[in-house]
């Protein structure tokens, strides 16, 4: 496989950048290299074809190195259009893995990117928001055909997967990644938190600590993201449609109230949702002036930006990655990244060290999924508790942690209704 002419990227000469970063993230991604060890043994994907779409950046093509190493053939696209950066890309190309992806495409670009992706009829997938899964149940049936299955890495992906299975319509199985403990407890909650508030710290230059935060949904994502703009010393208010989460963010210490009461106070948004249009025009109609807006969810559709376009009479880049709209009485309104992945589109994502967990999980997904496909069916599956189990451990061990055992008497004591 001639990987540099059969690839789409934008400037190979880019690949020494590309490298650097990828092999400063391996140094933070014990758990994986733990993982790549045993796969350079046994060769779990030997002579299998295996097509990732996720957001493609240094952790990212580091799994895609791992699942090359225990023997499959890859290619790799992004799962978002400003997420994709081309230094990366270039250095994957040059380590043997086919890259359909280029940082900001246009929308006839990206759909292309995902279709020749799928075009290499890979055996096994990665996805991220179902992009491939939505192309393979709809456009292009003919290249599932020999699709075992694969895993989702968020929770949009795993919407559209359960709509699938509840229809009956599902072609193979997937693997809900997003729905381990060690994907939700840790990548959602403090991989959000922490990459939100980088992204938007580095975007806008300007100080937390004393402004009025609202997060729209309180989901672990949500949870993480209202936690680090309390640590950064903001005050914090969570909109949500469950009452549950609601109360929930009330005695977490956060103040709740809806959204049509939170635009008229709020300095900085965050959505969170996965749903669309949570932010939308009486929104706007009684934001304060300044008021700075973003996404934390998979797609640029929770801040509806058709609205925003309708009340403003301008529109113009201030500063990389924020437009200022101005609205007919003169008050400006920022949004960050064109209203994409704030942490993605104007940051690094998630720290490495969050990542080595979640793609830890991917990697032992695929391979579960590879050997037990026949008897999965086709259907949403969880991770194994004992793959998530297992990642925890190799996580304690790297950090130096040992926890305790319960001895033969403890077990028989659990597992006994008499005293």
């Amino acid at each position: 496989m001639n990987t540099v002419s059969e690839s789409i990227v934008k400037d190979m000469a880019l690949a020494p950048n590309g490298h650097l970063k990828i092999d400063w993230v391996k140094e933070h991604m014990p758990v994986l290299n733990r993982i790549r060890e045993r796969f350079e043994k046994e060769k779990p994907f030997a002579g299998l074809k295996v097509a990732i779409s996720l957001h493609l950046e240094a952790k990212t093509a580091y799994l895609a190195k791992v699942v090359q190493a225990g023997g499959a053939e890859v290619t790799i696209t992004g799962s978002n259009p400003l997420s994709t950066q081309d230094d990366i890309c270039a250095a994957l190309v040059e380590d043997g893995i086919r890259v359909f992806a280029k940082y900001n495409p246009s929308p006839e670009e990206y759909k292309s990117h995902l279709i020749h992706t799928l075009e290499t009829r890979p055996d096994l997938i990665i996805d991220d928001g179902g992009d491939l899964v939505t192309i393979l149940h709809s456009e292009r049936p003919d290249l599932a055909t020999q699709v075992r299955g694969g895993a989702e890495e968020t929770t949009t992906g795993i919407l559209r997967l359960k709509a699938l299975e509840k229809e009956g319509k599902l072609s193979f199985p997937m693997v809900a990644v997003n729905d381990a403990y060690c994907k939700y407890l840790f990548d959602n909650r403090y991989g959000t938190g922490q990459s939100v508030w980088d992204g938007i710290n580095r975007t806008t230059n300007l100080v937390v600590a004393g402004k009025v935060v609202v997060v729209a949904g309180y989901g672990w994502c949500g949870k993480g993201v209202a936690m680090r703009a309390k640590g950064l010393g903001a005050k914090v208010i969570v909109t949500e449609i469950d009452p549950i989460k609601s109360i929930e963010a009330y005695m977490d210490g956060f103040e709740v109230m809806s959204m049509d009461e939170a635009a008229k106070v709020g300095e900085f948004f965050v959505t969170v949702t996965g749903n669309r249009d949570v932010i939308r025009k009486e929104h706007y109609e009684v934001m304060k002036d300044g008021a700075i807006l973003s996404n934390a969810g998979h797609f640029d559709v929770e801040v509806n930006k058709v609205d925003l376009e309708a009340l403003s009479t301008s529109k113009h880049v201030v500063r990389k990655d924020i437009e200022e709209y101005v609205l007919a009485d003169g008050r400006k309104v920022y949004l960050l990244a064109e209203g994409r992945l704030v942490n993605l589109a104007a940051g690094d994502g998630h720290p490495a060290e969050i990542m080595d967990m979640t793609f830890a999980l991917q990697a032992a997904s695929l391979e579960y999924v590879n050997k037990n496909y026949e008897a999965i069916g086709k259907k949403v599956l969880n991770v194994p508790l004992e793959l998530d189990q297992t990642v925890a451990s190799y996580k304690l061990e790297a950090l130096g942690i040992k926890i305790d055992k319960l001895s033969d008497e403890q077990k028989a004591y659990l597992d006994s209704w008499v005293e």
